[in-house]
């Protein structure tokens, strides 16, 4: 009987999957998480702008500068979302800060993946790195269960979060669910206001709340003015002013994204390489 049992248990060893291994951390400062395999990936070379290009965010910017500092050099910090008007610097904002700040490493995971984020943190709690984990336009459905996974790293379980990782994201939502989806589920629920305190509290557990807002027209022309100084773009002020609102007139919004979206061609038409 033993030696079947040893039989069977050597076979199950040989279909288990191996534990997965560690990359090699000092590779990069970027990765991505993946699954089906999950694998970190190293990304060499992240997209990001200076940071001194994000006009119109200065309070933002200022503090979560500030946080990622703090993280970087052990102080305790606070996980942060960034809420608010699409095409504002949300993500660009992170992903500058990423830049600006040494000593930590950033990972960004897909909101569909984060039911396997407690892996990911299993591999994470044991490296002597800090992490900022990064999830971009992150919001949940009135039937999804990712968000459960997500408590792990903002509050942690009897584990704890690691205290090398933090979490970042961005949205769209303050509270994470569109607010129709709040409506709909305090309206047929038998308790109405347990229906969505679990999902709704999520943000809460966000100790920074950085919210974006739309920008007005002397800020949209300053952001573009800033791009032009700082890669040498020659244009007068009344050209610029003329294309660019002519540009967010055509695109019927006005942000950071338009704003870039308008230098990219204006650049192009210079023949001036970014």
């Amino acid at each position: 009987m033993s030696e079947h049992l040893e039989r069977i248990a050597s076979a199950l060893e040989r279909l288990a999957p191996a534990p997965l291994a560690a990359p090699d951390f000092t590779a990069c400062d970027a990765y991505l998480w993946q699954t089906a395999p999950e694998a970190l990936i190293a990304v060499p070379r992240v997209s990001h702008v200076p940071l001194d290009l994000l006009l119109g965010v200065t309070r933002s910017r200022d503090t979560l500068l500030k946080n990622t500092t703090q993280f970087a050099a052990g102080l305790p910090a606070n996980n942060a979302l960034l809420w608010g008007a699409r095409g504002m610097g949300k993500s660009s904002l992170v992903k500058a800060v990423h830049a600006a700040v040494s000593g930590v490493k950033l990972i960004e995971i897909q909101r569909e993946d984060l039911n396997s984020i407690g892996v990911l943190l299993n591999i994470l709690r044991t490296s002597s790195e800090r992490f900022l984990l990064f999830c971009d336009d992150l919001s949940f459905d009135h039937d999804d269960t990712a968000y459960k996974s997500l408590k792990a790293v903002l509050d942690g379980g009897v584990e704890g979060r690691p205290e090398n990782v933090l979490f970042y994201a961005t949205s769209n939502r303050r509270h994470l669910m569109a607010r129709d989806m709040i409506e709909n589920e305090r309206g047929s629920a038998v308790n109405p206001s347990e229906a969505v305190e679990e999902k709704v509290s999520l943000s809460d557990r966000f100790g920074l709340w950085l919210g974006f807002h739309a920008c007005d027209q002397d800020t949209y022309l300053g952001i573009i003015r800033g791009y032009c100084d700082h890669f040498n773009v020659s244009i007068s002020d009344a050209d610029l002013r003329a294309e660019a609102i002519e540009w967010q007139a055509t695109r019927g919004s006005r942000s950071g994204r338009v704003a870039w979206q308008y230098f990219t061609d204006l650049a192009g038409r210079k023949g001036i390489k970014l």
